[in-house]
């Protein structure tokens, strides 16, 4: 009996919810995969990242995954065609693809009687940084630009600012954000690779994930226990533009009882390359503002022993100002380097479900400028 029908007879009853029938409709909404997890599996993970306090009185968490087509990546590889990838399959999952899908599944669980509380991935602003887990709101350099101008709001290293309290007592303040690579994984749809990247073994790297948490309690599905999907071949720590990704150091954390590891990644680092990766990368940005180097503001780019701070960030965003918004509306393609690394290993080595007729790269190696 669908909402309608209930409405129709006045009679307040269910029709049974079952996990076969949410992943139907997942998957026949848009969704690529979709997983289930008990909220238990985080147990000991920080107030503040904890997705438990998300819906407290939520039973489980469902997990939707959105692949991106392989093609996307094409014109990156090519040096011919950037903004898909930012567009479609960054902005148009995130934005308009996944949303629609969580609200055909949210009400389909909602017409059974229980509540859906849908949760796209979001840019909000919570208590802790979304690049690296230290306290405070991270600010994009633009969005600290503007910060500067309130009076008494200062924004010390890291761009971090405190706008958000905790409501209730012993609770977390808004807008709490958990970490979605470690929730899809706590929904048994695969495992972290060495890049920090959440890897499944349909579409490796290649996903975004939703969520939906639901006071229904269903049956989690096990953890991930396949052939590893990575290999530790350690592609994307030699592709990475801006030597971000540690080979030789690495993070442990468990969740669920199952043991995930990942390579020590400097996150400021990788923000500013994945903004601008630099001469050899970035065909956006006229040759004499490398040349002149601009009185040393990038250093960051020509120094590896240059550390990425705040006020060597800003100093790069200077610099590139009046080249806005070439460069940062092809910010999300422009590196590429661990995904597409990534892939093209992945494939080689047989490790994803998903064939290709043709291999994603076909042994030349990937373009740079010179310059």
């Amino acid at each position: 009996m669908q909402f309608e029908d209930r409405i129709t007879t006045g009679k307040n009853t269910f029709p049974e919810l079952t996990k076969e029938g949410i992943r139907q409709v997942a998957l026949e909404a848009g969704a690529d995969l979709c997983g289930f997890g008990s909220l238990d599996r985080f147990e000991g993970a920080p107030l503040e990242m904890d997705p438990r306090y998300v819906f407290p009185d939520a039973g489980t968490m469902i997990c939707l995954a959105f692949r991106m087509p392989r093609g996307v990546q094409r014109g990156i590889e090519e040096g011919t065609q950037f903004y898909q990838y930012p567009s479609l399959a960054y902005g148009g999952i995130n934005e308009t693809y996944a949303p629609s899908v969580l609200y055909e599944v949210g009400k389909y669980i909602e017409d059974h009687g229980y509540e859906s509380m849908i949760y796209r991935n979001t840019g909000a602003k919570g208590k802790i940084s979304d690049m690296d887990g230290t306290p405070g709101n991270t600010l994009s350099p633009e969005e600290a630009v503007d910060v500067r101008k309130m009076e008494g709001v200062k924004t010390p290293h890291h761009r971090t600012v405190q706008f958000t309290r905790p409501v209730t007592e012993g609770h977390p303040s808004p807008d709490l954000q958990f970490h979605f690579r470690l929730a899809a994984v706590a929904c048994g749809l695969g495992e972290i690779g060495w890049s920090k990247m959440m890897l499944t073994p349909e579409f490796g790297p290649m996903q975004r994930f939703a969520f939906i948490f639901t006071d229904a309690v269903l049956e989690p599905d096990p953890m991930y226990n396949g052939e590893p999907i990575c290999k530790r071949c350690m592609a994307c720590v030699r592709e990475c533009p801006g030597g971000c990704i540690s080979k030789d150091i690495s993070v442990k954390v468990n969740v669920g009882g199952k043991e995930l590891e990942w390579g020590k990644t400097d996150e400021w680092s990788c923000y500013v390359h994945y903004t601008y990766p630099g001469r050899k990368h970035d065909p956006f940005i006229p040759t004499e503002v490398f040349d002149e180097n601009k009185e040393g503001k990038l250093k960051l780019y020509e120094d590896k022993n240059v550390k990425a701070t705040e006020e060597e960030i800003l100093k790069v965003y200077s610099v590139l100002e009046p080249y806005f918004p070439s460069w940062v509306g092809y910010n999300m393609a422009k590196c590429g380097g661990c995904i597409g690394a990534c892939v093209n290993m992945l494939e080689k080595n047989g490790c994803l479900k998903g064939k290709f007729k043709e291999p994603f790269r076909t042994g030349k190696k990937r373009w740079q400028l010179n310059r």
